[in-house]
């Protein structure tokens, strides 16, 4: 159905979280996506996922991807927090020690991310 669509128009599909797949099932999506790439040019396909699957990603879609990588810092992840910790609406819920706590550990462990 997606190959049909595909074909007859300009078509851009967005995967989100594509690491979160199976080993296998990516396997099986890649595949598909690389037959939808080769039926209809004018399908884009953005996709997000961690860093570990890009080889595997450009391996099975060769000649039809195009990656870049996007990471965070540090500073990125306080003011982005900053910037929600002062949207927060339920000031009785937030003392100035959670908030420290929040600051220090979130952007510690967003690493793992």
């Amino acid at each position: 159905m997606i190959q049909l669509i595909a074909s007859s128009r300009r078509t851009v599909m967005c995967i989100d979280g594509l690491d979160e797949c199976l080993g296998i099932q990516r396997a099986r999506l890649l595949d598909s996506l690389k037959q939808i790439l080769g039926k209809s040019p004018g399908t884009r396909i953005f996709a997000t996922g961690r860093p570990y699957i890009r080889a595997e990603v450009e391996r099975r879609l060769s000649g039809h991807v195009q990656s870049v990588s996007i990471s965070s810092t540090r500073k990125d992840i306080t003011g982005y927090l900053r910037i929600k910790l002062d949207e927060d609406d339920a000031l009785d819920a937030m003392d100035e020690s959670l908030e420290t706590e929040i600051l220090e550990k979130v952007p510690e462990n967003a690493s793992e991310v």
